[in-house]
């Protein structure tokens, strides 16, 4: 099958994707090559359930598979050490005080991964994200020290998850709770974790269908928070 290529340039229509059920089933969810990562594009994508993903070097690759693995507040598992952790306050942990530096934290080497899919093009639309005002980051902190955080996107009710790092035990786990159980960055419905790790089954994730995850992103993107 010959992948969709997208447009780009100035009079690129930034919601040019063909229609998600058109996705590879191996690799799984790959749907479309090419396009600019600008912010309306972004936008776009997002609330289509599409993300980007690809390494320093590749073209832009957009995906949306199937399923679709989420945590939701009432499914997440907060295991007893994370709640004793929770309970000593140890950690400060705030919501959009450093976003750069979470993102930086998440790009950083590590020794499972060759790379980074943070590449400097999707550092700066993540940026734009941010001072959008639909990007959010939550730091935890030790004194002065960044020891962790999450960073991601939302939409009305639709959180999307990107990445997370810890430098500590427990602390991107506590930033999970953060915007779960806490809702720091407002009232959620899910936290979209796109694909299934071990990792994410272990704290309660869910995998829904590629139909079933648009038709709560809809949902959830059109109601507001504490409707």
């Amino acid at each position: 099958m010959i992948l969709p290529f997208l447009s780009e340039g100035e009079h690129a229509d930034p919601d040019d994707f063909p229609a998600a059920h058109r996705a590879l089933t191996e690799p799984n969810g790959l749907l479309a090559v090419g396009g600019d990562l600008s912010l309306s594009r972004m936008v776009c994508a997002y609330k289509r359930g599409i993300f980007p993903w690809f390494g320093a070097g590749d073209p832009v690759l957009w995906w949306a598979p199937d399923p679709r693995t989420v945590l939701t507040p009432a499914g997440f598992h907060l295991s007893r050490s994370l709640a004793k952790w929770r309970r000593q306050q140890r950690y400060r942990i705030t919501v959009n005080k450093a976003f750069a530096d979470v993102v930086a934290g998440c790009a950083a080497p590590r020794s499972d991964q060759d790379g980074t899919w943070i590449v400097p093009d999707m550092l700066k639309v993540f940026i734009e994200l941010h001072e959008a005002g639909h990007g959010y980051s939550i730091e935890i902190w030790d004194g002065v020290q960044l020891v962790g955080g999450l960073f991601g996107a939302k939409f009305g009710r639709a959180a999307f998850g990107e990445s997370m790092f810890s430098r500590v035990p427990n602390a991107s786990k506590l930033a999970l709770a953060a915007i779960l159980i806490d809702q720091r960055w407002g009232e959620i419905d899910f936290l979209d974790c796109q694909f299934t790790t071990t990792h994410l089954l272990s704290l309660g994730a869910e995998e829904w269908s590629r139909s079933l995850f648009n038709k709560r992103l809809a949902t959830s993107i059109a109601t507001r928070p504490g409707d």
